[in-house]
């Protein structure tokens, strides 16, 4: 784990832990995620229902909330957008 130990101890989210859990993405989202200061556990809740397995993790009582949506909307937010006209 490439994350840094924080004032209290928890291990901090690093750029190359981003893309390691969550992929090749682009570098602004990568610092938008950053700034919310996510946990290891969150980015990898995120993984999963951005690959289309959250209704597993909703079935089990995990719905998606928190940062793990902020994340996901992040993740997901060019998928909201209409194709340009051309």
């Amino acid at each position: 784990m490439s994350g840094r130990q924080s004032a209290s101890g928890a291990a901090e989210v690093g750029r190359d832990d981003v893309r390691r859990i969550l992929g090749d993405i682009d570098e602004d989202k990568i610092l938008e995620i950053l700034a919310l200061k996510p946990t290891f556990a969150e980015l990898e809740e995120a993984a999963i229902w951005v690959s289309g397995d959250g209704d597993v993790l909703a079935r089990s009582g995990r719905p998606l909330t928190g940062l793990v949506a902020d994340i996901v909307d992040i993740l997901t937010a060019d998928e909201d957008e209409p194709p340009l006209a051309s």
